[in-house]
């Protein structure tokens, strides 16, 4: 089985394009190489990522070569796929910081599951050297206006006022492909279904200016049950940074996840075999949460490394198991604890001093089972259980 059809036996392709000479290719058991972009609109990537990731990690491990390429150029710009207004320009400061931070994301991710040879890219590199003529003669004479208008991912924001700027995300990303091409022989790109407009671009000005093979694999993008995006919650994203979301948090958040999304996310988001895949979510009644365990190990061990998907699943069985004895307390320094706002912000499990008075408020906060209601309540104990509603728990050592 080459990796097109390994792909589709685990429902990650949901577009391509010329797909009959990309097979072949690929059943010659010929080494491609291919890409996939990331927008560093964050310091960090976050769990809507992980599936892009995952498949690059995939082609690598069928012995392929992987490009990771940081949208430094396009990120400032913003893609106006489903966007109703324009991105917030951000600082050359925090542009450089998002991309050395999500630089390193990706390396890590490879050192972790792969071989770590994985190429990771700035498209500012080679976009801030194109002059406007050079962009008019190479790449812009190429491609249709009229059919860039068609295209869905500019639909919502012609009707607010689409600038030229946004405009140009589409050859901005067809030229990185382009540049991949005839500096690293590139010939695949990939990424979301919501990229298939601008992924097409890439592909269509290759074969136009090169007159060479090019191709495309969209993957589907994944979802909650209610339909909104995985990665989600109530509180924000999900992030990679576990100073943004502990090992625990997202442990507990693939843990929870709805059972009709089980057999989706442990094709796209893990490795383990499809006929292990199936037995496990084959599981009825209470088993089921054995599958679920093993979802939310895989994928923290994934992101995060063994080491801490086994810390935060003790963590979860204890707290679920109420033998707290054996729960990973979290180190406070006394300085960041003097009350309970204090400590709720120090742990994150409040987002603001607001949150936190709101969840004391509504008798939402335990330590050792007593209910706080004071926003003052003093911290005088030097290990405890703090607890936010029935499901969130955390062993607390005050040093």
């Amino acid at each position: 089985m080459n990796i097109l059809d390994e792909l589709k036996e685990r429902g990650l392709v949901k577009q391509t394009v010329f797909e009959d000479e990309l097979s072949e290719i690929l059943k010659k058991g010929e080494r491609i190489t291919c890409y996939c972009g990331f927008d560093p609109s964050a310091d960090s990537l976050q769990m809507g990522n992980v599936a892009a990731l995952c498949l690059l990690l995939r082609m690598q491990k069928a012995g392929h070569k992987v490009i990771a390429l940081i949208g430094g150029a396009t990120g400032n710009i913003g893609d106006p796929t489903g966007r109703n207004d324009m991105r917030p320009e951000k600082t050359k400061e925090q542009l450089e910081h998002n991309i050395s931070c999500i630089t390193k994301q990706v390396q890590d991710f490879f050192k972790r599951n792969g071989n770590g040879d994985v190429l990771v890219v700035n498209n500012h590199d080679w976009t801030s050297k194109l002059s406007f003529y050079d962009y008019l003669n190479e790449i812009a004479k190429h491609m249709s206006v009229n059919r860039m208008l068609a295209s869905e991912c500019f639909k919502a924001r012609m009707e607010n006022g689409l600038t030229l700027a946004e405009f140009s995300y589409m050859p901005m990303q067809a030229n990185d492909f382009l540049y991949l091409f005839n500096k690293y022989g590139c010939i695949l790109e990939i990424g979301g279904d919501d990229q298939w407009a601008n992924i097409l671009a890439g592909v269509e000005l290759i074969r136009r200016k090169e007159r060479k093979p090019a191709f495309a694999i969209t993957l589907p993008l994944l979802t909650k049950a209610d339909g909104t995006k995985m990665g989600k919650t109530a509180g924000g994203a999900v992030w990679f940074d576990r100073n943004k979301t502990s090992d625990y948090d997202l442990y507990q958040y693939f843990r929870n996840v709805e059972d009709v999304k089980l057999s989706e996310y442990f094709k796209a988001l893990t490795f383990l075999p499809i006929d292990e895949i199936d037995s496990l979510c084959g599981l009825k009644g209470q088993a089921i949460n054995i599958a679920k365990e093993r979802l939310a190990y895989e994928i923290t061990k994934l992101i995060r490394g063994e080491e801490s998907a086994e810390q935060a699943q003790n963590q979860a069985r204890a707290n679920f198991g109420g033998n707290f004895q054996d729960m990973q307390a979290m180190e406070i320094k006394r300085e960041n604890a003097e009350n309970i706002i204090d400590l709720l912000l120090a742990t994150k499990m409040a987002s603001s001093r607001g949150d936190a008075k709101r969840l004391i408020d509504g008798k939402a906060v335990k330590i050792d089972d007593e209910v706080i209601e004071k926003y003052d309540h003093p911290i005088i104990k030097a290990e405890f259980v703090l607890q936010k509603g029935k499901k969130n728990i955390q062993k607390v050592k005050i040093c």
